[in-house]
């Protein structure tokens, strides 16, 4: 047994989210240890998804140069340095295959000589004034800070009665011979339940997908998450009489019959139609939750959304216990299926500006920003740079946010980039007398109004006035004066998401100087 005392931060599983917070901590020279209970880097990625392929797109040839909005369309790549260290040199397929992001993460790792120790199986946490992590071979490790980077490792099971008669996703065959005119129904419309069904349409009799609530397009709301299209050949089946089905529908109980499977439905339609079907075999794909059998009393986190996610600030930091943080997967707890900090494309850049808000927090340095001329012209050409370049507000719509902090006295701006827009509001930045907020969002009525999002009516670039109304991807700068919202401009729609013509620049720049004129009169 060996004791090892004198960590700042201590991070759990080097999976994407821990090496990636490793690579800054190793920039910033700061006292830290990797604790990974796998051979490698990636570990997960090794067994999932089980048909390995990656729903991460991998576009290598987007017609720019630029590495940063490069990023934009670059789903595996961590933020580093290096564009050697980019996801499109070890693999040119759109949707790669899983073992060339476990090769990735682990030459990431080595690359950057971050520090790992792998083969080590944390086996529990305590707290008293620091963190006590103890690992399988009785090794005990001491840290002020550590953050949790293992993803939700434990398969979710619904409380259903019957359900552990059914298969689960993490461990039922693959081979789709194993199936061969059997009646299958898969539990869960994510994509796990529809990766599965998709390999299992041309042997089984027939397949039915259940669950409560209807599915949800990826196309249509814009949440990578839901059902990409990669996935969804049983719809066409569906449609097309094909004898698979989906279902919508409560599971009241499953049982055991004749060698076969019992399943009792209430309809969520049809007037909540009670019915019982026959199956050869169930199988469960209802996604993954958090493990936090490793924390004892002293520390153990809160857990929120059945359970499946720690609970956390706007900081990433645990709701009750102090000095614990999330990374990675983990982090989805503040946008659950809303935005991207479920996958490494979004949570990159939460885990960048989170190891800013931890300098800040302890180690007395400020967050980075600009200085800018405090005039409607040079905030103008920053904001029409930062939406035609930036990754981060790209991929994080609305949950990240440039901000610019405008002085009462003539002073210089402070611009921020890639901010968490909770924290903002959770912290002082918020209670400036004078700033504002640029993102990259979508209009709402596409993901809330309107039933076809293929069939939608574009705002003419002549009106400009109605750009409000804009549909697409958008930016948006809004003004504020501490929590309270004075005024709110978009920046009409384009189809090639290139904002750099004068309807784009001429009303932004109107806007912000009525804006300053507004704070002249509110400071007289």
């Amino acid at each position: 047994m060996n004791i090892y005392t004198d960590f700042e931060y201590l991070i759990i599983g080097a999976g994407p989210g821990g090496i990636q917070l490793g690579y800054f901590l190793e920039k910033s020279n700061r006292n830290y240890l990797i604790l990974e209970a796998g051979e490698t880097a990636g570990t997960f990625f090794k067994n999932f998804p089980r048909h390995k392929k990656l729903i991460s797109i991998n576009k290598i040839y987007t017609g720019y140069d630029d590495p940063e909005i490069n990023l934009r369309w670059d789903w595996n790549s961590l933020l580093s340095d290096s564009e050697e260290m980019r996801f499109k040199n070890y693999s040119k397929q759109y949707l790669p295959h899983t073992d060339d992001l476990v090769k990735y993460l682990s030459d990431f790792a080595t690359h950057f000589h971050l520090k790992v120790k792998y083969n080590c199986q944390v086996v529990r946490i305590a707290k008293n004034d620091k963190f006590m992590v103890i690992d399988s071979n009785g090794n005990i490790y001491y840290t002020a800070r550590l953050i949790i980077a293992t993803g939700s490792s434990n398969p979710y099971i619904p409380s259903i009665p019957g359900i552990e008669l059914a298969e689960n996703y993490t461990n039922v065959s693959i081979n789709p011979e194993d199936f061969t005119n059997q009646r299958v129904l898969i539990i869960g419309k994510g994509n796990s339940g529809f990766e599965t069904a998709d390999h299992l349409l041309a042997t089984a009799a027939l397949i039915h997908i259940a669950s409560p609530n209807p599915v949800s397009m990826a196309w249509k709301t814009k949440y990578v998450g839901h059902l990409r299209a990669v996935n969804n050949n049983l719809l066409d089946t569906y449609q097309l009489k094909s004898q698979n089905v989906m279902l919508d529908a409560t599971l009241e109980k499953i049982e055991r019959q004749d060698g076969k499977f019992l399943v009792s439905f209430a309809y969520s339609h049809a007037d909540k139609e009670l019915e019982d079907i026959v199956y050869d075999r169930i199988i469960l794909c209802t996604g993954f939750r958090f493990d936090d059998s490793i924390f004892d009393e002293s520390c153990k986190p809160e857990l929120v959304i059945n359970n499946r996610f720690p609970n956390q600030t706007s900081e990433w930091e645990s709701t009750n216990v102090k000095d614990l943080y999330f990374v990675g997967v983990l982090m989805h707890m503040r946008d659950y299926k809303k935005k991207q900090s479920g996958f490494i494309h979004g949570f990159r850049y939460n885990i960048r500006v989170l190891q800013h808000i931890l300098k800040r927090k302890y180690h007395n340095q400020e967050l980075p920003y600009q200085l800018i001329d405090s005039t409607p012209q040079s905030l103008m050409e920053a904001i029409i740079r930062r939406v035609n370049l930036s990754s981060g507000l790209w991929q994080q719509t609305g949950f990240l946010c440039d901000l610019i902090i405008i002085p009462n006295h003539g002073e210089a701006a402070q611009y921020y980039e890639d901010m968490p827009t909770d924290y903002i509001y959770d912290s002082d930045l918020g209670q400036h007398y004078h700033y504002y907020t640029v993102t990259l969002e979508f209009g709402l009525d596409v993901i809330y109004a309107n039933p076809d999002p293929f069939a939608l009516e574009r705002v003419h670039k002549n009106n400009v006035e109605r750009a409000a109304l804009s549909t697409f991807i958008h930016p948006i700068i809004r003004h504020f004066c501490g929590k309270t919202l004075i005024a709110e401009h978009h920046v009409i729609e384009d189809v090639a998401s290139e904002w750099l013509e004068e309807v784009h620049i001429k009303p932004l720049q109107e806007f912000l100087c009525n804006q300053f004129s507004y704070r002249y009169l509110w400071l007289k």
